[in-house]
């Protein structure tokens, strides 16, 4: 059970910190001004992000994370995992507010905390996984649902600010809960099994969709809104299926502890997605500004040692003393 725990937090941290790192790629590659909020999905999108370092690291975060929420998804109930999972959303708003600058209110940290509170009491009271089996129908109806996602994704990418972020977040969150429950209902991970288990190409298809639609979020979007709506949307569903049709519970006589730290945990994402709307202007600006630095020139553009491999213009926030704009 510690184990778990901890691939459940694990989890949550690189996730946290991939968010921001994509949000800043996105920008990047992004052939659309900040300002410009619609137009649809734009395929050429991810071929230009695999040119920029900050998402291949991210995506490799994203994989070392997924990997840890197995980890955690076959030693804890799905509820507890997706609110773990949930609390990345609270590492993304810190790790933005120093990598990009973003400046956080004391409601915005007083929500990191009720994130941080909510999941501690859930780790304490949660039992182990449930251990009902799923049929091949229920598996297949992952596979529907994610087809009628893309639909609803491509629609979404049509609206105009301020629903189009929410509303592509909402979207790859729902993807990202379905991907959930298809990794937690796999019961052979040997090539052959998992070539016969329709939730193994679940997994798969929910993975590509969801990130699909997450980066045209970003894009034009606020990080933390759409982080926001990707975790609410991801979390609830899943801790639903999970008690229903799954047999996930709480520790004895601890199910109110288990649903209150849940629902804190829920509620104060929630804070986050309301008080990051304050931020939508400005932290798109700034994750643009971080972008148009060289971003693969190295610390020489710093004033640094030129042979040093890593940007730390994306760690640092170094001055411009040229006077240019």
């Amino acid at each position: 059970m510690l184990v778990s725990l901890i691939a459940a937090i694990v989890a949550a941290v690189l996730y946290g910190v991939a968010a921001v790192m994509q949000a800043i790629a996105v920008r990047a590659a992004s052939n659309k001004p900040a300002e410009d909020a619609s137009g649809g999905v734009d395929p050429g999108l991810v071929v230009r992000l695999l040119g920029q370092w900050r998402f291949v690291v991210s995506i490799c975060l994203d994989m070392l994370g997924f990997v840890a929420q197995l980890i955690a998804l076959h030693r804890l109930p799905l509820f507890a995992v997706q609110a773990f999972v949930a609390s990345n959303l609270a590492v993304t708003a810190v790790v933005a507010s120093w990598l990009i600058g973003v400046k956080l209110s004391w409601r915005e940290w007083a929500a990191v905390f009720g994130v941080v509170a909510g999941v501690g009491l859930l780790g304490a009271s949660a039992g182990a996984e449930g251990a009902a089996q799923v049929g091949g129908v229920f598996k297949l109806a992952l596979i529907v649902a994610i087809g009628g996602l893309a639909v609803i994704g491509l629609a979404a990418a049509k609206l105009n600010e301020p629903y189009r972020t929410t509303a592509l977040g909402l979207v790859a969150g729902f993807g990202y809960g379905v991907l959930s429950i298809a990794a937690r209902v796999l019961t052979d991970f040997s090539p052959l099994e998992l070539a016969r288990d329709p939730a193994a190409y679940a997994v798969a298809a929910a993975g590509i969709i969801s990130f699909m639609f997450y980066a045209t979020a970003l894009e034009s979007g606020s990080v933390t809104v759409a982080t926001a709506a990707v975790v609410l949307a991801e979390t609830i569903p899943p801790a639903v299926i999970g008690v229903i049709f799954l047999g996930d519970q709480t520790r004895p006589g601890l199910s109110v502890v288990a649903w209150g730290g849940f629902f804190i945990a829920v509620a104060s994402a929630v804070m986050l997605a309301r008080f990051g709307e304050a931020h939508h202007t400005e932290d798109v600006a700034m994750a643009d500004a971080v972008a148009r630095r060289q971003a693969n020139a190295g610390p020489a553009a710093a004033g640094l040692l030129s042979w040093w491999p890593v940007d730390l213009q994306f760690f640092l926030a170094v001055p411009d003393t040229t006077g240019a704009s």
